[in-house]
This record gives C-alpha cells, sequence and structure tokens, in this order.
C-alpha cells in the first residue's frame, strides 16, 4: 500500500473515502499515474473498488477544493458528465500534510463523430443552465496553477476586462514581463465589449482537449476554472489549442446558435489562456502573447 513512504497520508484518505461512501476501503494499491502541474495523481483501489486521487503538499492557499466545488457545479446542472467528487480535504500529517482529492475512475476511451456532436449538445445545454443572474464567482479560484480573480459584476465587459485581462497582466507584469500598458489595455478591452451583452452562463473555463475525454456514460469534462461567463469564452479555448472535431461545432450550433460577431470577440478572449501561458510556462508563449495583444489592438 505504501507510496514513496507516504502510508500514513493513503491511511488517512482510505479513512475519507470510507466514511464520504459508506463502505470500507483501504488502499491496497496504489499506482502513480500522469497528472497535471499543480500536483501528483494516482489510481488506488482495493479488491472491488478503484479511485482517482490528486495530492500535492498543503502549502499555501488550498487549490484542489476549488476544483471540487467546480465540477459539483457542472454536476448539480445535469447537462454534462464529470468525474462525482468522493472526498476532497487535507491529511493530518504536521508538516507533511496533503490536500487531496478524491473523485470516481473513469475508462475513457477515443471520441467518435458521435461522440463529440454529443459533446457539442451537452455543452451548449451545460451553457443554457438556468440561475445566473452576475458574472464571476464568490471568490477567487484556479486557472491550472494560477491563481484566478473572481469578483462579481452585472456587466460582463467590466468583469472580463478587470478580472480576466487587466488582473493577468499585472501577474506577468510582476513576473518582470510587461507586455503592454495594463491600464490602458484594460480600458481598452472593456470598451470592445462594451456593446456585447451576454446571459451569464456557468462556463467550465479552460475548457481544451486536455480537459476533455468520453466513457460509457457519454463525454466528459474536467479540471474546470469554473465561474460565471460568457459561453463564447468556452468555445474560444477549444480553438486555442487544437481544435475540436467539426461535428462538435456543429453540434453546438444547431442547439445553440453564436452570434455572427463571435469570431470578433474569439481572439480577445484566447488572450486570457496565452497571458495565463506566458505567465506559467514563459518560452514561446510570451511572444506570442505579446503578438496577440498587437494584433487587437490592430484589429480594433
Amino acid at each position: 500500500m505504501q507510496a514513496n513512504g507516504q502510508s500514513a497520508m493513503w491511511h488517512f484518505i482510505s479513512e475519507n473515502i470510507s466514511q464520504s461512501t459508506n463502505r470500507p476501503f483501504y488502499c491496497q494499491h496504489v499506482q502513480p499515474v500522469s497528472g497535471g502541474d499543480t500536483h501528483r495523481a494516482f489510481v488506488v483501489r482495493d479488491e472491488s473498488r478503484r479511485y482517482f486521487v490528486k495530492v500535492r503538499p498543503a502549502r499555501g492557499p488550498a487549490q484542489l477544493i476549488h476544483e471540487a466545488e467546480g465540477l459539483r457545479a457542472i454536476s448539480a446542472t445535469n447537462t454534462i458528465y464529470c468525474p462525482s467528487v468522493i472526498c476532497c480535504g487535507t491529511t493530518a500529517e504536521g508538516n507533511q500534510s496533503h490536500e487531496y482529492l478524491v473523485l470516481n475512475h473513469i475508462r475513457f476511451h477515443e471520441g467518435s463523430a458521435p461522440d463529440w456532436a454529443m459533446a457539442g449538445q451537452q455543452l451548449a445545454a451545460l451553457h443554457q443552465a438556468p440561475g445566473y443572474t452576475e458574472f464571476g464567482w464568490p471568490h477567487d479560484n484556479y486557472i491550472g496553477a494560477t491563481p484566478q480573480r473572481n469578483e462579481q459584476y452585472s456587466t460582463w465587459s467590466v468583469f472580463f476586462a478587470e478580472c480576466r485581462i487587466g488582473a493577468m497582466l499585472d501577474k506577468l507584469s510582476a513576473a518582470g514581463h510587461k507586455l503592454v500598458s495594463a491600464d490602458i489595455f484594460t480600458t481598452r478591452i472593456e470598451k470592445l465589449l462594451h456593446g456585447h451583452l451576454p446571459a451569464p452562463s456557468l462556463v467550465h473555463g479552460d475548457l481544451w482537449t486536455g480537459n476533455t475525454g468520453f466513457c460509457q456514460n457519454g463525454p466528459v469534462i474536467f479540471d474546470p476554472a469554473i465561474h460565471i461567463g460568457d459561453r463564447e469564452t468556452d468555445l474560444a479555448m477549444t480553438e486555442l489549442f487544437g481544435r475540436f472535431p467539426d461535428a462538435f461545432y456543429t453540434a453546438y450550433s444547431d442547439a445553440a446558435p453564436l452570434p455572427p460577431d463571435y469570431d470578433q470577440r474569439k481572439p480577445v478572449y484566447q488572450l486570457y489562456h496565452l497571458l495565463n501561458h506566458a505567465l506559467m510556462f514563459g518560452g514561446h508563449y510570451l511572444p506570442a502573447a505579446k503578438s496577440a495583444i498587437m494584433d487587437i489592438q490592430h484589429t480594433f
């Protein structure tokens, strides 16, 4: 059961799985699997059940609890499948404590054209889920390893300009990368979006091929950067790092047609993710982000 000498951690997690499921569970087998940039990932199992577990040192602000919150918010809409949160928290190991998130284990398979069409239909349903009146989120969370600023605004253009583009430019500047005057460019973004009045939608927030998949329950989305925003931001992200198959966009458009001027806003929405990648990874993302900023300035 021991993994890297961390038997106390797995004993604690086993107890919490048992309490959450009302069934005794003991991590008899712990298998490391590929994970993200902010945590380690494992598949744990006993003789009859298995779970997917994310673990990270409990230093600084909690991160995995925000992922759990996002997954629960998506699941509550009953529109598109996402991993079920079994339990999450922090182990009691003193200075060696870990933050953990336990999810149901999913067996993925390759998506077919009908699978992608279903994903488009179900994402449209997620974006049309009722009950939201303001943009933002009650508190900050994360997009990847980056703290994501969230306040609540009634005006989309102000929220996106201030909490997305402005906040990310400030982070880059603090890291020594001043790509543009943050104040001037943030004002420009607000003006560009000022006449656009989308309905507040629950959005995944970081929707690319690496955060989507397919299983026996249909399409799956995971690793959200959840908030209430413009649904177009999810679509723009799907086109940034490897466009989804055409069947996805056709089905989405049939269920919830996009405004004809969506393509004008797409590079503005994609810029947020380019800035985040420049912050997290540097390298070629820095000139790519700067080039995108210049294109936006010259286009509008």
